[in-house]
């Protein structure tokens, strides 16, 4: 994985960094040399995120704001580069789950999830392109999901956002290879924050993640900071010949059968 102070003199904007796999990787980002921007739209939770960066070390900036918002997207970038002189590294983390049947799913509920899950990563990168293309080392990453790689019943509106993400990767790796810009998104299984509890409608969260333990052949689910590391490698130098890549990390979950 990359070294401590992989990312110095870099600078970072991450979508839904107050809490999870975003919170996490700003920290991680921070403690690697970054000056760290977060997104988020819970202006509190944003702006207590920001400070544990700028605790560590970093320098940080909290940009308020929904990431289906193209004004805000466009906004952010801007921000990010008027304050720190320009942008390196985007991370697309911002994003909710949803579930139940796809006859019981409402057009505005699938319309919300392809908006935040795909619309939203659309956005952003749209708007950080014409100054990651300057960048010596730029990275996009994607957060995607192993629901991105293969079906499950109930999530269907989530299953293809991430799938659309995944694609989305591949065709901006292609795009923005020329420049020397990489993309690539990782594909996590259960990963237990408070967001993922809060937008997963199992009746029994509890039970939802012991049975994880089982459907994951390491026979554990993850935690934000196995992302953020993976995402801080994917980030960095040292994976500078790795683009297009849909990185799996879910403890062997895609290749299990559907259960």
């Amino acid at each position: 994985m990359a070294t401590s102070r992989a990312l110095e003199g870099r600078v970072a904007l991450i979508t839904g960094g107050s809490s999870g796999i975003g919170l996490a990787t700003a920290e991680t980002f921070a403690r690697a040399g970054a000056t760290v921007a977060l997104t988020g739209r819970r202006a509190e939770p944003l702006a207590e995120a920001a400070a544990r960066v700028e605790a560590l070390g970093g320098r940080a900036l909290a940009l308020p704001g929904d990431v289906r918002d193209e004004a805000h997207a466009a906004e952010a970038v801007a921000a990010v580069v008027a304050t720190f002189g320009g942008l390196d590294i985007l991370v697309n983390n911002a994003g909710v789950i949803g579930a139940g049947p796809l006859e019981d799913t409402s057009l505005e509920e699938w319309q919300r999830l392809i908006d935040i899950d795909l619309t939203g990563p659309f956005l952003f990168a749209r708007a950080a392109i014409p100054h990651l293309k300057g960048r010596t080392g730029a990275a996009i990453v994607n957060v995607s999901s192993v629901a991105g790689t293969r079906p499950y019943p109930g999530i269907a509106p989530y299953c293809v956002a991430k799938a659309g993400l995944d694609r989305l990767t591949e065709c901006l790796a292609l795009e923005l290879a020329p420049h020397g810009v990489r993309v690539n998104a990782i594909n996590p299984g259960v990963v237990k924050t408070n967001l993922h509890k809060a937008t997963n409608t199992v009746p029994d969260y509890d039970a939802f993640l012991a049975r994880s333990e089982e459907t994951h052949p390491l026979g554990f689910y993850g935690a934000p900071q196995d992302a953020a590391d993976l995402i801080l490698f994917l980030a960095s130098g040292q994976s500078r010949w790795i683009t297009g890549g849909l990185i799996p990390l879910d403890g062997g979950r895609a290749l299990t059968s559907l259960r």
